[in-house]
């Protein structure tokens, strides 16, 4: 009877068991250390957010104080100049007319963010996506707080290049990142630090 127990097993754990909970035990720390990276991340995402709404924010307060119903100020000749508009659109004064759309689309693309902030692993796609939030937080305060009405409301622009759109400093938040997210993409790296070699 001794000699069978000690060919089936014995309530030791054998070297299976052990290689299994050595297993276990290696991917839970590494778990344990992806979370503090993870949180890093979301933390880079909304510093950058905060810090592009902040400027777009104080940008617009001094330019409806100091520049609106004022000359323009020019900045480099006639290349680009300060101008104070109200902008009902989208970025550059693109699509007047569906105002309250471009407002459902700015939330919407606020809400995703912030769910994809959850699986973000990725540096550079933290420094993309708070660009994008906080350019979308900017226009969106704009939409909801301005004239004429809420979810109606005209986005204050002011920078006017020569033969371009004036625009401001949340669709230049908005825009850097997106192109950073393309050239993320085509390299093939992905918002929770995987990268995809074709």
């Amino acid at each position: 009877m001794a000699e069978a127990e000690r060919i089936i097993g014995t309530p030791d754990t054998p070297d299976a068991d052990r290689e299994e909970q050595g297993r276990a035990g290696t991917e839970g720390a590494a778990a344990e250390a992806e979370r503090p990276r993870g949180k890093r991340r979301i933390a880079v995402l909304f510093t950058v957010a905060v810090f592009a709404y902040a400027l777009d924010l104080i940008s617009k307060m001094i330019v409806v104080a100091e520049l609106e119903h004022h000359e323009p100020i020019e900045i480099v000749g006639d290349w680009l100049r300060f101008e104070a508009i109200r902008n009902a659109g989208a970025a550059f004064g693109f699509g007047e007319a569906f105002t309250v759309i471009f407002t459902v689309i700015a939330a919407s693309v606020i809400v995703v963010i912030i769910r994809l902030a959850r699986k973000l692993y990725s540096l550079p796609w933290a420094i993309a996506l708070g660009l994008l939030l906080g350019g979308a937080l900017g226009n969106l305060t704009d939409r909801i707080f301005r004239s004429p009405g809420v979810f109606e409301g005209a986005v204050v622009d002011f920078i006017a290049p020569k033969g371009f759109a004036v625009f401001n400093l949340a669709d230049s938040a908005i825009v850097c990142g997106g192109i950073l997210i393309v050239l993320l993409s085509f390299r093939g790296l992905d918002p929770d630090g995987t990268v995809h070699k074709d």
